[in-house]
Order: C-alpha cells, then structure tokens, then sequence
C-alpha cells in the first residue's frame, strides 16, 4: 500500500487500523509518479500491483474497491499463484 500522505500520518493511520503490513510514505509523489498512479488531484489511484518473486510485474488491478480489497486481494493472489 502506498500513500502520498506523509510519514506521520501514514504511521497514524496504520496504528489506528491496526494494519500489519508496510504502508509506503510517498509525500513527494516520487512513487506515485513512477508506477503512473498519481491522479490529476494529487493522490495516487487505489491500483494494486501484482509483483512476483522474480520482480515481473504479473497484473494490475486497477478497480479496487476498499471495501472487498481484502478478499480481492486474496483471490488475485491464489488466482495468480503468487
């Protein structure tokens, strides 16, 4: 997951979601930038990226829904077999 929130908000928001995975601080949009996800707004598009243990970029999901991310996740991932 990736923001372009700033570090203490990032560190907030996951110590109130009780999150138990890295959240990406991206405040300069450097990243955002990078993988084309930077909206004309300002904040980065809600995409996942699909990366295999070899770095190749498998599937991008570019319809995430926060409220079923979760178990899209978990079947893109069996889906994919990553």
């Amino acid at each position: 997951m990736a923001s372009t929130d700033d570090l203490a908000d990032v560190t907030a928001f996951a110590e109130k979601n009780m999150a138990d995975f890295p959240i990406l601080a991206d405040p300069d949009k450097t990243a955002s930038k990078s993988y084309g996800v930077l909206s004309a707004m300002g904040f980065a598009k809600r995409w996942t990226f699909y990366i295999d243990k070899s770095g190749t970029l498998v599937y991008i999901d570019k319809s995430v829904s926060p409220a079923t991310a979760g178990s899209d996740l978990a079947a893109n991932l069996e889906r994919l077999k990553l």
